[in-house]
């Protein structure tokens, strides 16, 4: 009823989790059953180990959270040869967020993760929160085109390019990335926001500016996968303050084939299943058969 396929990548429910939420999954597994998520996509792995940005990294914001992490991870090497093994125990598909500084580094990530165990690969051209141009992938078609071909020439592994909100037309990047060779888009990340310590007259993020998840964002988030959805023909994935089931059905109303799960892991650590449960239910209600049937069916001739 609720088993979709995406770009290949066979998942048991439309409710992944997103990238840099979860953590690579292990360390959910004490909360909740692994093996009855979607599929679980690890936070940003990038070519050298990273420690990521100093000072606050998280601010708490009305109806959401800033952050900015800075990518903090061991690095690919690491990943494959320590953290992919622990996660051949369950029965879940794991998809790698990788983050390139350069075209080339997105290639040779590409090429590094082309191992067993890893089901599929996420672009991440839209990270807000990393000074070495981090945030210029995401805005640029061209270089959004660049990175997506450079993953696509080094992997047959499914590709999904995580799209940036903070554009002016989310369509045309849509557009590039599927042009590219991108299997599916995500979207959205984080928006850029900023918070200010009035005692101290100071930031309170370390990296003055991060980005913004939670419920505050998914009405920015609704509106984009809604576009993208109408535009493109490949798998869209949609994220963006979803806490309930009810809003992941408003996402594949609108369009979206999935729905990821961030904010809401830090909240509640089953918020992906449970949404999963939730979803069912509400087919169920409905006298429906499957997922599918409600994907794209929003009445918008208003």
């Amino acid at each position: 009823m609720i088993a979709v396929e995406i770009a290949g990548i066979k998942m048991k429910t439309p409710v992944m989790t997103a990238s840099g939420t979860f953590g690579s999954g292990p360390e959910y597994a004490d909360f909740v059953d692994l093996n009855k998520i979607g599929a679980i996509v690890v936070k940003g792995t990038t070519l050298a180990p990273r420690d990521g940005n100093k000072g606050r990294r998280i601010a708490e914001t009305p109806a959401g959270m800033l952050n900015c992490i800075g990518l903090e991870n061991p690095g690919v090497d690491e990943f494959v040869g320590r953290i992919l093994p622990g996660l051949a125990r369950y029965d879940v598909p794991v998809i790698v967020n990788i983050a390139g500084f350069t075209v080339d580094e997105f290639g040779e990530l590409a090429a590094r993760l082309n191992v067993p165990g890893v089901a599929g690969l996420e672009v991440n051209v839209s990270c807000p929160n990393v000074k070495e141009g981090g945030i210029a992938w995401g805005v640029d078609c061209a270089n959004v085109a660049a990175a997506v071909k450079a993953v696509r020439r080094n992997t047959k592994l499914p590709v999904i390019t995580k799209l940036s909100p903070n554009v002016t037309d989310i369509v045309s990047v849509a557009k590039a990335a599927e042009d590219a060779g991108s299997d599916a888009v995500s979207l959205i990340n984080t928006l850029v926001g900023m918070t200010i310590d009035i005692h101290r007259w100071r930031p309170e993020l370390g990296n003055v500016t991060g980005g913004l998840s939670g419920p505050a964002v998914k009405p920015v988030a609704l509106r984009m996968v809604w576009q993208v959805a109408r535009a493109v023909k490949c798998p869209v994935i949609g994220m963006g303050g979803i806490m309930t089931a009810g809003d992941a059905v408003e996402f594949l109303l609108a369009g979206a084939r999935a729905v990821a799960v961030g904010t809401a892991n830090f909240v509640n650590p089953r918020a992906s299943v449970e949404i999963a449960e939730g979803i069912k239910d509400y087919l169920v209600e409905r006298g429906l058969r499957h997922v599918s049937e409600i994907v794209g069916k929003v009445n918008d001739n208003i």
